[in-house]
């Protein structure tokens, strides 16, 4: 899931540098990438090696999904208020890097 997010967030960037420019691309690239990256974290602190118990693998899943959304929220803070990035290739980034890639994985096998 992860490396097709970030597929889906170079693809997004790639459109925008053609059509608009580069710091469109650069911020439809970050957008995609902090999905991708969110996901990552959460991947990593959810998903252990070794089974444990069921409230383990919960407070696992809530710590790494808040993780996550730090990751993300942070990232567009940082791209908007620090960056001044446009907002608009940042949110197209980073809600085709979530949805399409969670499309394009829907009826995987793996």
């Amino acid at each position: 899931m992860v490396a097709v997010q970030a597929v889906v967030a170079m693809l997004v960037a790639l459109a925008f540098w053609f059509a608009q420019g580069k710091p469109e691309a650069l911020a439809a690239a970050i957008g995609g990438g902090a999905v991708a990256l969110g996901s990552l974290v959460l991947a990593l602190r959810s998903l252990p090696g070794t089974p444990k118990s069921a409230g383990w693998s919960l407070s696992r899943m809530v710590s790494g999904l808040l993780l996550k959304w730090f990751v993300v929220l942070g990232t567009l803070y940082v791209a908007m208020a620090k960056l001044n990035l446009p907002p608009l290739p940042l949110i197209v980034g980073l809600v085709a890097s979530a949805m399409f890639a969670t499309f394009l994985t829907l009826n995987s096998k793996a």
